[in-house]
């Protein structure tokens, strides 16, 4: 059976609809499948494939459950006018390299290409629950160390039988990334600040899913939870997409030939970006290797070069907001293929890593993982060169996070004769003020008529605007003026009840 399961156990199997709805396994594990290997992609047609072709193509593989015509309706929902560009996530070349950008959607951030299709695999999977007599709200629980709360907040706003509470890190994310958040409009919705960093509220998160008193107060009134996060595999598997897609456009443009290697760099912090590329490697796109590139908070980085993963270590506040994390979630799936699929080892890494904060992988699984998986990691005063770097000798704009990935193109040794793609997280505009500072654009303090100091972020847009020529998207423009609509803070113990009077809006 084509199903799903625990990285924990490899019993109860549950069909992806399950998987999807329930989000987190009940002994705390993330949902994965055994047959990954067995769902090879054929690339002979892929050149002459558009973006909604090839997503109902990886997606009806990763998704058995679903069939044909909801995978049909979902994509054309979540892609179909939702995207300034045609090919949803275009790839450019830029210099020796390609990028590939995937911040074109409504919230100008990667989290955009899974959060629009989320919302329709869901609203799938709770149908199939009514017809089976099982109807429910679900509230959708996320915490977000940036991009992921507001591309979810605008995936389920006013979505029928369904809520989103998403949890940020208060001080932590952009002043940009902040107000997108709590300006959020939708009768669905509730956004919540947390003392603590992003480990933290996630960390609260994943115990209000296991808190058992919680879940059966919710059920009396028909609401079940679940998750936006990459912990849940319908927002994993729709990530999968772009690398097939990317591959296609550099089929169009004659820089590989079918067969070709092609190796990505991926700016990653929870993991989940970079797992989906294993996944297409999994099923067939000739992935050379993976880099993943972290910033200062370099638990990835540190692991893939030893083994030993250690999140005792000093949390840093980061000119690239969305990869501080010290506990990178998604990981624990990548150890389950890595290991062979060892449950019982995943098991007891994962108790390790709550009871001591860190663990060590056998031999055997490091040497799996060095087949696949580079790194390197870049400082704040390193990715700010990158920028500059990047718009001086090619007059091409990053932000702070694909910065970390263009700075790893420069530690990493090449292969010979293999094209690099950085995957481009997110549009430079969501972080202004770190793009101006590392051009050197000086930003000036601006008063309002009534003699209140105006947003810094949204002077440093004007700045950068000016300096480079090149347009901010008219969603983030839009800010300035938004009326903001949450301002609540809660400590990660008040999570739970936080979630529980959410759902009375439900």
């Amino acid at each position: 059976m084509n199903a799903y399961h625990s990285t924990r156990s490899p019993e109860p199997l549950r069909p992806s609809k399950d998987a999807i709805r329930t989000g987190l396994a009940a002994d705390g594990g993330l949902f994965v499948s055994d047959w990954l290997e067995n769902l090879e992609i054929d690339l002979g047609n892929l050149a002459q494939m558009s973006y909604a072709e090839i997503a109902q193509l990886v997606l009806g593989a990763l998704l058995p459950d679903f069939a044909p015509e909801e995978v049909a309706a979902c994509v054309e929902r979540a892609y179909g006018g939702t995207f300034s560009s045609p090919e949803v996530t275009p790839a450019v070349p830029v210099g020796d390299n390609w990028v590939l950008e995937l911040f074109h959607g409504p919230t100008c951030a990667f989290k955009d290409v899974a959060l629009q299709m989320l919302p329709q695999l869901m609203a799938c999977s709770a149908n199939a629950s009514a017809r089976d007599g099982a109807a429910e709200k679900i509230m959708i629980v996320t915490a977000t160390s940036g991009d992921t709360g507001k591309a979810a907040l605008a995936g389920f706003a006013d979505k029928p039988g369904c809520g989103i509470t998403v949890f940020y890190p208060e001080g932590k994310v952009s002043a940009v990334q902040q107000l997108q958040m709590t300006t959020q409009a939708g009768s669905n919705v509730s956004v919540c600040a947390v003392r603590g960093n992003f480990d933290d509220a996630q960390s609260a998160v994943k115990r209000t899913f296991g808190n058992r008193d919680l879940a059966a107060r919710l059920a009396e009134k028909g609401v079940v939870l679940s998750s936006a996060n990459s912990i849940n595999v319908g927002r994993l598997v729709p990530q999968v997409v772009y690398y097939f897609a990317a591959y296609a456009q550099m089929l169009r443009a004659g820089a590989v030939s079918a067969g070709d290697p092609v190796e990505f760099c991926v700016p990653t912090g929870n993991f989940g970006d970079v797992l989906a590329g294993y996944y297409a490697k999994c099923m067939g796109l000739p992935v050379a290797r993976l880099i993943v590139a972290s910033n200062r908070n370099n638990v990835l980085s540190d692991f893939l070069a030893t083994g030993v993963y250690d999140r005792n270590r000093p949390f840093f506040t980061t000119i690239s907001p969305s990869m501080d994390i010290l506990i990178s979630s998604n990981l624990e799936r990548m150890l389950y293929y890595a290991s062979g699929k060892d449950c019982a080892l995943i098991a007891r890494l994962m108790n390790d890593l709550a009871a001591t904060g860190r663990y060590e992988v056998p031999a055997e699984v490091k040497a799996a993982l060095d087949e696949t998986f580079a790194c390197a990691w870049a400082s704040d005063d390193e990715q700010r060169a990158a920028i500059k770097s990047c718009w001086d000798e090619h007059g091409y704009l990053l932000d702070p996070h694909t910065a970390c990935a263009w700075d790893a193109l420069g530690k990493v040794p090449e292969l010979p004769g293999v094209p690099r793609v950085v995957l481009a997280t997110a549009d430079p505009y969501k972080f202004p003020e770190a793009v101006c500072t590392a051009l050197g654009i000086e930003v000036e303090a601006e008063k309002r008529a009534d003699g209140t100091l105006r947003e810094p972020g949204f002077a440093a847009m004007d700045a950068l605007e000016a300096a480079t020529g090149v347009t901010a998207p008219a969603q983030l423009r839009g800010l300035e003026t938004a009326a903001v609509r949450f301002d609540d803070v809660v400590d990660p113990d008040g999570i739970g009840a936080y979630v529980e009077g959410a759902a009375e809006k439900l």
